[in-house]
């Protein structure tokens, strides 16, 4: 087929859109589940004001022992297991913004289940401030 010089067969450019459609559909699909993780509230509990007003002596720690045989001892003192959950409670019931730090110090030889005793009653108890630690 020969051309004349004088025609003109002028050809329309067409971009095809279908695969930015998908990327763009994709994209949409990504944002729309990470936007509800973006907006979760994340609740911190800041210190007071450096003014001065607000500033009050954290109670003293709790000291929590639990011994091998699976005896708790609150502050040296034995305590029954029962008990704790009642003891924890009456500390917080105190101050609740202003509540003391239980500090855990088992014994490597304690046997899980008496850890995770405590730890339910310190969780049933709302204590919030909990510590692990070694004497």
């Amino acid at each position: 087929m020969t051309y004349s010089q004088g025609a003109t067969h002028d050809r329309m450019a067409e971009i095809n859109i279908i695969p930015l459609a998908d990327v763009m559909l994709v994209l949409l699909i990504v944002f729309m589940i990470a936007s509800p993780a973006l907006t979760r509230r994340i609740v911190v509990d800041m210190p007071g004001s450096d003014d001065g007003t607000d500033r009050t002596e954290p109670p003293p720690p709790i000291r929590l022992r639990i011994d091998a045989a699976g005896q708790a001892y609150w502050n040296d003192s034995p305590a029954p297991m029962s008990a704790l959950q009642a003891m924890m409670a009456s500390e917080v019931r105190r101050d609740i913004h202003n509540q003391p730090r239980l500090e855990i110090d088992a014994s490597g030889e304690a046997e899980y289940q008496a850890v995770t005793r405590v730890l339910a009653a310190a969780h049933n108890a709302e204590l919030s401030r909990i510590a692990f630690v070694r004497r």
